[in-house]
């Protein structure tokens, strides 16, 4: 059974019990629902976020900069269809890194964070390092860009490379439903 942390009178402030209970515990309904209206349109304007959740303007706008400065809103930006901007080639790439140390994997780290044609990058278990998700205009460009710059990245042992053949779910909104 799920414990419901006290209220606390301030909006803003985190008791101690809420801070023990875990992510998400101390937020509420209206916290929530915040969060979920943001995901669908984030540019709602104050007062129509209000309006979708059922607060005035004022305890609306600060449940926002509460969550922003709380890390559960981390930032904004548009979706973009990345085919319509000519980057029609979306490939997965499994990196298997020497993992001879930690200043050795962080500086791979550090070097794939540099590259823009890498949307996304996770440290996965499993057979290799990291599983990298990488745009490019066309076969030609990923295989120009994998000689140039994925080959000469450091400590690097193996790779391999799955493109995707169609997008099914893509940007998708976080789901919210365990948090009620």
């Amino acid at each position: 059974m799920k414990k419901i942390a006290p209220k606390t009178a301030e909006v803003g402030k985190t008791s101690s019990v809420e801070a023990e209970a875990g992510p998400g515990s101390g937020l509420d309904r209206y916290d929530i629902a915040i969060l979920g209206e943001l995901q669908a349109d984030a540019r709602l304007t104050n007062i129509e976020l209000a309006n979708r959740i059922g607060l005035s303007a004022a305890p609306t706008w600060r449940r926002v900069r509460r969550l922003e400065e709380q890390g559960y809103i981390t930032g904004y930006r548009a979706e973009i269809d990345r085919r319509r901007i000519g980057l029609g080639v979306l490939a997965f790439v499994r990196v298997d890194a020497e993992r001879n140390n930690v200043d050795a994997t962080r500086a791979l780290e550090d070097a794939i964070r540099e590259l823009p044609e890498v949307v996304a990058c996770h440290y996965i278990s499993g057979t290799g390092t990291f599983e990298l998700h990488v745009v490019a205009t066309d076969l030609d460009a990923f295989s120009r860009w994998t000689m140039n710059k994925l080959f000469k990245l450091p400590n690097v042992k193996d790779l391999q490379t799955s493109f995707s053949l169609g997008e099914v779910k893509s940007g998708a909104a976080l789901p919210l439903g365990h948090l009620a």
